[in-house]
C-alpha cells in the first residue's frame, strides 16, 4: 500500500448507517465504482445491498463501471425517488 486514498462522502441515510459523513479510503491504483460498492458492503454490512447505492465521482454522477483513482472525491448516496 502506498498510502493513496480517495475521499468518501456519505449522504442522508447512508451517513446514518455508517455513522459518519466522510472518511479517507485507501486505494492502490484504480478501482471501479462497482468494486468500491462491494468493498463498502463488506466493511458496512448494514448498507446491504450496497450495489443499489449510487456514486458521484468528483461531483459527477457515475456508473458502476466508472474508474476511481487515488485523490478522487466519491459521494455515496441512495437512489432518489420522486413523486
Amino acid at each position: 500500500m502506498n498510502g493513496a486514498t480517495i475521499n468518501l462522502l456519505y449522504f442522508a441515510r447512508v451517513a446514518e448507517l455508517v455513522g459518519k459523513r466522510a472518511e479517507a479510503w485507501p486505494l492502490d491504483g484504480e478501482a471501479t465504482g462497482a468494486q468500491l460498492l462491494a468493498a463498502l458492503g463488506e466493511r458496512y454490512p448494514q448498507l446491504a445491498p450496497a450495489s443499489r447505492l449510487k456514486l458521484a465521482i468528483n461531483q459527477t454522477h457515475a456508473k458502476p463501471s466508472a474508474p476511481i483513482r487515488a485523490g478522487d472525491e466519491v459521494a455515496v448516496f441512495e437512489p432518489v425517488t420522486g413523486g
